[in-house]
């Protein structure tokens, strides 16, 4: 995990770098001023996540914005292009996606009335434990400020600019490629939807057993093999990066390049996947002995074919 968090500190550096020297788009006076504006809302979200986390001990602020905090990004870009079709189109998906991903955050117990309460992710538990934390909460303090306030902050907000660059083709109207990518859009939703579902229905039903003394079958591995889950150990995930790839495309849509330097966000945020599936499966790996097998049996985030 610690060696995830360095290269995605190295990655948000060179990467943006990198593709900027490569992009032959310039930004408009209206693109730039978009630029700006939204990321001062980024450094508000982050600068609150963080002082509301150390208020409170509860390091999970910045997951109860993922849901909402890139629709307002999206929705306020169609807003500044003065609801340029496409870039409204990009809204609207994001919308749905934001909608989906707070449902299933607010049923799992993330949100109280009281906004800085809400259960924390229990993968932070795991971390203080740390020998790089333990003992040491100067370097968590650290961790908290750079990796879980302001990186994450920053990562929600490169993932929402391809509808900012999609502005620079606000001349050229909707076509068959944007159509297509909203219908994928949407379809990857689904697919989301659709594992996560699977994976509240298994939960549900393995605490349930197990508090009446009936844990056996599939339900006593501890994790959820079935459905989705059978072809891929992380089918959410997979659908997941996959989302902000395709709206990335649009951006590619719109400019007719392949390459251009909001591609950033959607590559880092597959970088903390991995990560997190590297660090998810570690624990899952200490917990259920039959996770091993699994493990050689399915692939990570696409199915294996050999």
């Amino acid at each position: 995990m610690v060696k995830t968090i360095f290269l995605l500190l190295l990655t948000i550096i060179v990467l943006p770098l990198v593709a900027v020297k490569l992009d032959p788009i310039s930004l408009s006076d209206l693109q730039k001023h978009m630029l700006l504006t939204s990321g001062f809302i980024a450094l508000g979200a982050a600068t609150l996540c963080i002082v509301v986390a150390e208020l409170t001990k509860n390091y999970s602020q910045v997951d109860k914005i993922w849901s909402v905090i890139p629709v307002v990004y999206a929705v306020y870009f169609a807003y500044a292009s003065d609801w340029d079709p496409r870039v409204t189109v990009m809204a609207a998906c994001a919308l749905i996606w934001g909608a989906r991903l707070t449902y299933n955050f607010s049923r799992r117990g993330g949100y109280r009335w009281k906004f800085w309460e809400g259960e924390e992710d229990y993968r932070w538990e795991v971390l203080r434990q740390n020998p790089l934390f333990k003992g040491k909460p100067v370097n968590w303090k650290l961790f908290a400020v750079f990796f879980i306030g302001l990186y994450q902050n920053t990562l929600l907000w490169l993932i929402t600019l391809p509808a900012m660059m999609a502005y620079a083709g606000h001349d050229k109207p909707l076509q068959w490629s944007d159509y297509l990518l909203a219908a994928l859009m949407i379809a990857l939703v689904v697919t989301e939807t659709v594992a996560d579902q699977q994976q509240w229905n298994y939960q549900n039903e393995k605490y349930r057993l197990k508090q009446i003394g009936k844990l056996t079958g599939e339900y006593a591995d501890g994790f959820v093999k079935t459905g989705l889950w059978k072809y891929s150990r992380h089918p959410n995930y997979a659908s997941e990066q996959s989302i902000w790839v395709v709206f990335y495309l649009f951006s590619v849509s719109a400019t007719g390049a392949w390459i251009n330097w909001t591609m950033a966000g959607c590559l880092l945020l597959m970088v903390l996947f991995q990560g997190s599936a590297d660090f998810s499966e570690g624990i899952s790996m200490g917990k259920y002995p039959a996770y091993e097998e699994y493990v050689k049996l399915v692939g990570r985030f696409i199915p294996k074919i050999w």
